[in-house]
């Protein structure tokens, strides 16, 4: 049994060279009320734990204790321990919370309702609703900047990313995109907005300052229709090269430079891809494949999917701890 396991390290040292990690990805099953835990340094999926009903959005706490799940249907936030895969308790969090951000203080969080067109911003430590901030129809995705002080929401009836002042938590701008929006990223500096829009098959890239847009970025990867791509899940390498875009039914992703906004190449990875997650020495970048019922793994260094893990029905949310 021994030398069996050795074997198998042995063969994934070969396979991957110069990558060592250490850590674990967590992904939310949305279909199974499940999260499927997979290490890091083998690849695999060695525990899955029971959640709430319908599991989406699912991000750490600052020191990486805790896992806090938006468990949509189950109208809460859940607080999972790492250490016994337990959930400890709940966080308010209005109706049908599907994705969240966590503030760079570690105490605020902000969650958009989805039924309610409501954000509400949560205190952590005192497990308390601070406010709840009127946006568009049907809000998903929350980004924040680097700094803090500006959170954005989408709204994918309303077709807008709305700014946050987290200062006064006031809505301060809403800029119109196209239709559908489903994820905002700030780029490392703080000085570009990304906002991907599904149905609009687009990328608006926005200057954080004056809040104009700057481009517009399409996708056609090739033998696809026009109609599957549809860019939902974004990340921003922070040493500014690259840009990952999920284009959900294309079954691909697309890799963007950063610098120019021009699409380099795309990726094919599981069906439905839907989010994107990054190792924190940016080497391994993790996306979840509705359909297909998998993560893909992509080496940043060489561009190259290199794996696909089973893991739970539908896969939805994916987070990463390095320690």
């Amino acid at each position: 049994m021994y030398l069996q396991s050795l074997q198998k390290l042995c063969l994934i040292a070969l396979l991957l060279p110069g990558l060592s990690w250490a850590g674990q990805v967590y992904v939310s099953n949305e279909k199974d009320d499940t999260v499927s835990v997979i290490d890091l340094d083998s690849l695999e999926v060695v525990d899955t734990w029971l959640v709430g009903d319908r599991p989406r959005g699912i991000i750490l706490s600052k020191d990486q204790k805790y896992l806090y799940i938006c468990a949509s249907e189950s109208d809460t936030i859940q607080i999972l321990d790492r250490a016994t895969g337990q959930i400890v308790g709940e966080l308010p969090s209005g109706e049908d919370p599907e994705q969240f951000i966590l503030h760079p203080n570690g105490d605020w969080l902000y969650a958009a309702n989805e039924d309610d067109a409501l954000l509400t911003v949560i205190d952590i430590p005192g497990r308390k609703v601070i406010t709840q901030i009127d946006v568009g129809l049907e809000p998903e995705g929350v980004g924040i900047s680097p700094d803090g002080n500006t959170l954005i929401v989408t709204s994918e009836t309303s077709n807008m990313a709305h700014w946050i002042d987290t200062r006064t938590n006031e809505n301060i701008h809403n800029s119109l995109v196209d239709a559908r929006p489903r994820d905002a990223k700030f780029t490392a500096d703080g000085k570009q907005l990304w906002v991907s829009a599904e149905i609009g098959g687009t990328v608006s890239v926005f200057d954080a300052n004056s809040r104009e847009e700057i481009k517009k970025i399409h996708f056609s990867p090739k033998g696809v229709h026009a109609d599957k791509v549809q860019p939902v899940g974004i990340r921003l390498t922070e040493n500014g090269k690259y840009a990952f875009v999920a284009l959900g039914p294309s079954n691909h992703v697309a890799i963007v430079d950063q610098q120019t906004l021009e699409v380099l190449d795309y990726l094919l990875v599981g069906r439905r891809v839907w989010q994107i997650t990054m190792t924190p020495d940016e080497k391994m970048l993790f996306t979840t494949n509705g359909v297909s019922g998998d993560v893909s793994v992509i080496d940043v260094d060489r561009l190259k999917v290199i794996k696909s893990i089973k893991v739970g029905r539908f896969p939805w949310g994916v987070a990463i701890a390095d320690e």
